[in-house]
C-alpha cells in the first residue's frame, strides 16, 4: 500500500479542509509522523482507516465530525492510495446532520462512499479517474 494524500474535511479535530501530500513526505521511502499530544497524529490514521474499511479503529466512530465546523460543511474523508497496482480514490461521508436546503432546521445527510480508479487511456496518452464503485458498504 503506498499513500498518496489524504483530505480531511469537517473530521476529528479538523474543522475546515485539509489535505496531507504523502507524495513530498516519501522521498527516502519511509517518514515520521510526530507531534504534541493532541495534534492530530491519531485522527491521520483513524481517517486513513475510515476511508478503506468504513470504520475507525476502536470505538472512535462517533467522534468523526468535528464539533468546530460549520454546519454547512459536510464531514468527508478523501484517500488518494495504490493497492495491489491499483491507483484509487475513496472518498467517505458518514451519515450526519446537515441544514435543510429549505427551510429552517436540520435534516439527514447518508453515508456516501464513492471509489474511483485511475486509468491509463491508450488512445489519447492521458491518465483518468473513472468510476468503479458507488456502494457504501
Amino acid at each position: 500500500m503506498r499513500l498518496h494524500s489524504l483530505t480531511l474535511q469537517a473530521f476529528g479535530p479538523f474543522a475546515g479542509t485539509h489535505t496531507i501530500d504523502f507524495e513530498s513526505l516519501t522521498g527516502e521511502g519511509i517518514f515520521l509522523l510526530h507531534g504534541a499530544t493532541g495534534a492530530g497524529k491519531s485522527t491521520v490514521f483513524d481517517a486513513i482507516c475510515y476511508a478503506l474499511y468504513g470504520k475507525t479503529p476502536g470505538d472512535r466512530d462517533q467522534l468523526l465530525r468535528s464539533d468546530h465546523a460549520a454546519d454547512h460543511l459536510l464531514t468527508e474523508v478523501t484517500l488518494d492510495v495504490t493497492l495491489s497496482g491499483h491507483r484509487l480514490e475513496i472518498t467517505r461521508s458518514p451519515r450526519q446532520q446537515r441544514p435543510k436546503a429549505r427551510g429552517a432546521g436540520y435534516t439527514w445527510h447518508n453515508a456516501k462512499t464513492l471509489m474511483r480508479e485511475l486509468e491509463h487511456d491508450d488512445t489519447t496518452g492521458q491518465d483518468r479517474w473513472e468510476s468503479a464503485s458507488k456502494a457504501h458498504d
